[in-house]
């Protein structure tokens, strides 16, 4: 794994596409083996409800392709919808697919004054996972705000972001933002 730490606080959609940052020394996956993605579950944990610690522990190497296979599809769809294109007809359905792995149930119990509903999704914890980042992908791409999603304006990052102001140009103003800044105050004072 990278000593690169991934961004965060983007719609968990982005969050799943930008653990593919690109580097001077090429791209980088930020889940390239099952330890990295534990980490990154670890930083995104208050936005995967019901999948615990225990759970992401045992993620075996098969769920990790599969989050792969939703992060190549979430990317390919976000890439055309944030363009108001239409996303390829393969990832559409690859994003289906891995909705489908472990569908929501509402379950009813009673609490001794009323029946209550209590959603809980069965199945193994990497389809629960894959699932609920699935789901979050959906959102995204049904939310009228996919058109505001930008990449980075920094020259060599990739990373995409939901600008809450309309100025925003950088993933990170503490990354890129400041990277941009230093190298374009050299420029203007550039001896010669």
């Amino acid at each position: 794994m990278s000593d690169l730490v991934p961004l965060t606080g983007e719609p968990l959609a982005l969050d799943l596409v930008n653990t593919r940052p690109r580097t001077p020394q090429g791209p980088v996956d930020l889940l390239a083996d099952p330890e990295a993605l534990r980490s990154w579950l670890a930083l995104q944990r208050d936005r995967l409800p019901g999948l615990t610690e225990d759970e992401t522990s045992a993620l075996a190497p098969s769920d990790l392709s599969a989050v792969h296979a939703v992060r190549e599809h979430a990317a390919a769809a976000i890439e055309r919808a944030r363009r108001g294109e239409r996303p390829p007809e393969a990832a559409l359905r690859g994003l289906n697919r891995a909705q489908a792995a472990a569908p929501a149930v509402r379950e009813l119990s009673w609490d001794g004054a009323s029946v209550t509903a209590v959603t809980r999704r069965p199945g193994a914890p990497g389809a629960r996972l894959t699932t609920m980042l699935a789901e979050a992908v959906a959102g995204l791409l049904t939310d009228p705000a996919i058109i505001r999603v930008r990449e980075c304006e920094a020259d060599d990052c990739v990373m995409l972001f939901l600008p809450a102001h309309p100025r925003r140009r950088w993933c990170s103003a503490a990354r890129c933002g400041n990277r941009a800044r230093v190298a374009r105050y050299y420029r203007r004072h550039r001896p010669g």
